[in-house]
């Protein structure tokens, strides 16, 4: 069987609940959890914000690239990966290749309530969060659509339900395949 039989890769944006929802699927599959900003932050022994402000955005997202890279090489696996990850083509090929992607759609609203408290989010650092939200998605819309296998959004759902969903279609796309 190959990996991509075996892989999930969750993609969305920040505040979508990718890591929530991955650690529970995780379970469910039997396979690793792994977080791509939890990997970066292992290696480097620093935080994302650390990184952003020493390296900027365009350093960030080679480290980025290389833990994609490295991790999508593992199987089975369940991913979550940082909400611009997809915005390079090299990741975005990864990912198609390497795994069946779920998007995890989340309203703009629902995304600016749930990082608000977030230290951890470089992108929002002295910025208005939701309009710097709805800039982003005007960008990574497209690319996470356009990548999923399947998306189911978010939006006032529990964890387990995003993820029994996620699974049932992860199943059913590999019993096809």
């Amino acid at each position: 069987m190959s990996s991509r039989k075996k892989n999930v890769f969750l993609i969305g944006p920040m505040g979508s609940g990718k890591t929530a929802v991955g650690k529970y699927l995780a379970r469910l599959l039997k396979a690793p959890f792994r977080d791509s900003d939890a990997e970066i932050e292992a290696r480097t022994g620093v935080d994302i914000s650390y990184i952003f402000s020493r390296e900027s955005e365009s350093g960030f997202r080679q480290r980025e690239r290389e833990v994609i890279e490295d991790v999508t090489r593992e199987s089975p696996i369940v991913l979550a990966t940082g909400g611009g990850a997809i915005l390079l083509p090299e990741n975005r090929a990864v990912l198609h290749e390497r795994g069946f992607v779920a998007y995890l759609q989340t309203s703009l609203e629902q995304q600016a309530e749930r990082v608000r408290h977030g230290r951890n989010r470089p992108l929002l650092h002295d910025v208005d969060p939701l309009a710097k939200l709805t800039e982003l998605m005007v960008t990574r819309a497209p690319l996470y659509e356009s990548l999923s296998d399947f998306t189911i959004a978010t939006d006032g759902r529990k964890v387990r339900v995003v993820a029994d969903a996620i699974f049932a279609a992860f199943v059913a796309a590999r019993d096809k395949a």
